[in-house]
């Protein structure tokens, strides 16, 4: 599979985990040797994906989630209709709290999550009211 054009058409679920496992393969990460992939779909269809990447100073790498969220950012997406997480071993990779927040940024509740092993198994599949709930979100901004 090309992961080479972000922004492609959306995929069927099945291509949707298959480029989860494919980018978890480019993953960076020298030190925990801990590899991570996320795809998602945003609103328009379109295909994003992102891996971890460590840094030598551990607080500035980034994960794989925050990387496919920059990535339709950057290509003008603003909302996420569907995620895909992939990590390593049988145990299901969830999102990290910081990501789960940024997640919340670019999706609504209702949001599914699919945690996936690297052969594509479904681990487990959480909405982000699930991972995330009494979430604070960008429409609480205007209630203050």
């Amino acid at each position: 599979m090309r992961l080479d054009k972000p922004g492609e058409a959306a995929m069927s679920d099945d291509k949707l985990i298959d480029a989860a496992i494919a980018v978890r393969n480019n993953a960076y990460a020298p030190y925990s040797r801990f590899l991570v992939g996320a795809a998602l779909h945003d609103a328009d269809g379109r295909l994003f994906v992102g891996c971890n990447t460590e840094n030598a100073a551990y607080p500035q790498g980034i994960c794989a989630e925050g990387g496919a969220i920059s990535a339709m950012v950057a290509a003008g997406g603003r909302r996420i209709t569907d995620l895909v997480i992939c990590g390593g071993g049988d145990r299901a990779c969830a999102p990290c709290g910081g990501c789960r927040q940024k997640i919340r940024e670019f999706g609504t509740p209702d949001l599914r999550i699919r945690m996936v092993g690297p052969e594509g198994d479904i681990l487990l599949v959480r909405t982000l009211a699930d991972l995330l709930p009494d979430a604070f979100g960008p429409e609480d901004l205007d209630a203050a």
